[in-house]
């Protein structure tokens, strides 16, 4: 154990993990936490006095209250995401040397809600705040690659008639954005192919939040001339690491 850590307050912690699962007695408490019992005692009784965990007074189990509800709504409702992926994108962009996009997914769209400029002379028509249809970009495809078969065919049921093919390279049929799919959860990054602006591909990957969705995405965009194989491959892994950090700081645990 570090120096740092307070014995007593990792232990306590030790009784919250434990309890997090619903009710527990108080030997199974003391197995669970790996402590002995007038250890788990004494804690449990200064967490009860907190108004952490409560007794059940019919079956004398332990459970943590809803304070935690309270605190960790309060930590979610305090969470800006720009500010958190700000540090990780700014460190991508300067990976890559190409620009980088922070997106939000909203419904059938994705909108720019981030960007950081690359050095290089060419850079992305892109701005803050505009929208541009999953199906034809990485970030969408990389959400798209994160829903269940079900929530995919809903979600490309709905586009109906607003299939539009952007460039020669978009992709508007539901078989072939299925086989695309397979073939991103394979890789854990997308690629946007020229299909949404002809001269452009992006390599995206996925942010999970803490309740395992994915509502933001991340992604390097280039011009075709400056991007093979190799290097799609090598943004794929920073895209792919950078949004596993972003996705740690929003609580997701892998």
């Amino acid at each position: 154990m570090s120096q740092d850590v307070v014995q007593s307050v990792d232990r306590a912690f030790d009784i919250i993990e434990a309890l997090r699962d619903g009710e527990v007695g108080l030997i199974d408490l003391s197995k669970k936490a790996s402590l002995n019992k007038s250890t788990v005692h004494r804690l449990l009784s200064t967490l009860i006095y907190r108004g952490y965990v409560n007794q059940n007074p019919e079956n004398n189990k332990y459970k943590l209250t809803l304070k935690f509800l309270q605190i960790g709504s309060n930590v979610l409702n305090s969470l800006d995401i720009v500010d958190i992926a700000k540090p990780h994108i700014r460190k991508l962009a300067k990976q890559a040397n190409e620009v980088v996009h922070l997106v939000l997914i909203e419904k059938d769209e994705v909108v720019y809600i981030d960007k950081i400029e690359s050095n290089n002379t060419i850079r992305m028509h892109s701005f803050i705040g505009k929208r541009i249809p999953i199906y034809c970009t990485a970030v969408g495809k990389a959400y798209m690659s994160c829903l269940s078969q079900d929530e995919f065919s809903q979600l490309w049921d709905s586009f109906e008639d607003k299939l539009i093919k952007f460039t020669h390279n978009t992709i508007v049929s539901k078989d072939n954005m299925s086989a695309e799919i397979i073939n991103i959860k394979d890789n854990g990054f997308s690629v946007d192919n020229e299909e949404n602006e002809e001269g452009v591909i992006c390599v995206a990957a996925p942010i999970f939040s803490f309740d395992k969705r994915v509502k933001y995405a991340i992604s390097i965009s280039t011009p075709q001339m400056r991007i093979d194989e190799n290097k799609i491959k090598t943004f794929g892994g920073l895209v792919k690491e950078t949004a596993k950090e972003i996705s740690k700081d929003l609580g997701y645990n892998f």
